[in-house]
């Protein structure tokens, strides 16, 4: 049965009230130069904005950074992000492997911003700038299979061999001929087209190493599924996290509101009822120095991470090149925990090799020696699974790659002053796009928050108290229910701040846009919001289809300028 809008045209600023708060066009006063200038330019507030607009716009430091004594740690942990890791055992950037995602951070994340588009064929992971990474999941519950990593591993050092071989997988892109936003025509009423397109995904069992092995316990081994999902932009992460975690509450409890209104269609209410989050839906930490104690989630399509400190980037940092740390000691290989491990323990061919292997590590750190033992099988077994090898990167090395994390500014919004820009600012509002992508947030104190503990002090990081930002996300889950849509069909709300300069920052063809880079430009983007009747965003999409072509070209114009 089709869905009948709730949210008719009288209802949008009722609705707007109940979502929205925050959209105020103040001046900042903290400099008196540029008081002319209106505070939503200042995307990550006067703290935490960048005014370069070059191929480096995502790379710069915050002014809190540049005026404080953070910037030589910023520089370290920039190097960091930015070079590969090597399979040596000692030296900077040292210890990659045994099997890894990526040898670098800048590999995912071009011009330090979202990964690019990638081409139909065959999936290379390797190329610069492919930021899409696999997601494969049990097409009978859209979990995570578990004899893989969540993020697997497509690479590795001699003498393992990685879990997936990528030589074997390809990418078509196909076109969408429904859209319920515009009645399954694919052009506007004006006579100008769009076209919808989608990524998908053939893996053959055939490219999973060690499958026969796999299938003795997973017998439904080839009810999988393949997905891509896109990196997201990593600039300003440390603004966010100075958003009070009551606040992003609050904004839930909104939504709520809304949804028992009938102003949305889904609502998460696995983890959010009656105005506050539901036991087991908090972020923690008992695994890597974290005492449990419970985080509001915002990072990650998923959500599946609190506080940035240990969240995407602190993770990423290590089970990417799979490099262990102090807080790390073990390898990052599969979800079950021991699938590689038996596998590569009984591969004949690697056995041949490890003696020559772990001597290496032993010239190094004479902690791999227990490794070393007369029974090849069981001596891998044991390095594989073993929770506390020696740590790779240092806790200075560490520290400065999350000072340069936390202390990425944001882009200042562009072109303010245009009629065209300000023009799409008021449809922005008017159409309903806010009601998801809320404008502005007010940071707090901004006290430092580690769930691993690693981290206990304000004076380690740098920090953004009291500023209002920009970043257009509400911090929760909707559902758009696209074709081929992201695994659980939920995803946080992306935000908006930045992204009109994705191509001059990454080299990109098109504007890469969504959690699999599937719309090239702003209108596919918003037309994808409405393929669905069920969609979260129908109603703002229709309104959008329905705009004369001047005033769509401006929401375009204040999408990309922002």
């Amino acid at each position: 049965m089709k869905y009948q809008s709730l949210l008719v045209p009288s209802l949008i600023v009722s609705v707007m009230t109940v979502l929205f708060t925050g959209c105020v066009n103040e001046t900042p006063t903290d400099n008196p130069d540029v008081e002319t200038i209106p505070a939503w330019v200042y995307a990550g507030g006067v703290q935490g904005t960048s005014f370069n607009s070059t191929a480096n716009c995502f790379e710069q430091p915050t002014p809190k950074v540049e005026a404080g004594d953070w910037i030589t740690m910023f520089k370290r942990g920039e190097q960091l992000f930015e070079k590969q890791y090597t399979s040596n055992q000692t030296g900077v950037r040292s210890g990659l492997g045994p099997v890894y995602v990526r040898s670098s951070c800048i590999h995912c994340h071009p011009g330090y911003g979202h990964g690019m588009s990638i081409p139909a064929g065959t999936y290379n992971s390797m190329e610069i700038g492919n930021g899409t990474l696999l997601v494969v999941y049990d097409k009978s519950d859209e979990n995570y299979v578990t004899w893989v990593a969540g993020m697997p591993q497509l690479h590795a050092v001699a003498p393992f061999k990685a879990p997936i071989d990528e030589k074997q997988i390809t990418v078509t892109w196909q076109t969408a001929t429904e859209c319920a936003a515009s009645n399954n025509v694919m052009s506007f009423p004006d006579g100008e087209s769009f076209e919808l397109r989608y990524p998908i995904v053939n893996m053959p069992v055939s490219a999973i190493y060690g499958a026969d092995i796999i299938a003795q316990n997973n017998p439904n081994i080839n009810n999988y599924g393949v997905k891509l999902e896109n990196t997201i932009g990593i600039f300003g992460t440390g603004l966010t996290d100075a958003i009070p975690d009551d606040s992003i509450t609050a904004q839930w409890a909104r939504e709520e509101e809304a949804y028992n209104k009938g102003y949305l269609k889904h609502f998460k209410t696995a983890w959010f009822s009656g105005g506050a989050w539901l036991p087991g839906a908090y972020y923690t930490n008992t695994k890597q120095g974290g005492d449990g104690t419970p985080y509001v989630r915002r990072y990650t399509y998923a959500m599946s991470r609190g506080p940035i400190l240990d969240a995407a980037g602190a993770n990423a940092i290590w089970n990417i090149p799979n490099v262990t740390r102090s807080n790390r000691t073990f390898h990052y290989l599969d979800l079950a925990g021991t699938n590689y491990a038996t596998i590569s323990s009984q591969d004949p061919e690697v056995q041949a090799e490890w003696p020559a292997y772990i001597d290496r590590l032993i010239a190094a750190d004479s902690a791999y020696a227990k490794y070393k033992l007369d029974n090849v099988e069981e001596a891998i077994y044991a390095y594989l699974t073993a929770k506390d090898l020696p740590a790779e990167m240092s806790d200075n090395d560490y520290t400065d790659f999350m000072v340069w994390h936390r202390g990425l500014a944001v882009p200042a919004v562009r072109d303010y002053r245009d009629e065209k820009v300000l023009r799409g600012k008021e449809l922005f509002n008017e159409i309903g796009c806010a009601t998801c992508h809320r404008p502005s947030w007010k940071t707090g104190p901004d006290h430092i928050q580690d769930p691993s503990r690693f981290f206990t002090r304000d004076q380690e990081m740098p920090r953004y108290p009291n500023q209002t930002i920009w970043p257009y996300t509400d911090f929760v889950q909707h559902k758009l229910c696209m074709a081929e849509d992201i695994r659980t069909g939920w995803c946080r709300t992306t935000p908006l701040w930045g992204r009109g300069l994705h191509m001059k920052a990454t080299g990109d063809v098109n504007e890469a846009r969504l959690h699999d880079t599937r719309a090239r430009n702003c209108v596919e983007a918003i037309m994808w919001h409405g393929y669905s009747e069920e969609s979260d965003a129908i109603d703002a999409t229709r309104r959008f289809y329905n705009l004369p072509k001047k005033d769509r070209d401006a929401l375009v114009a204040f999408l990309n300028a922002i």
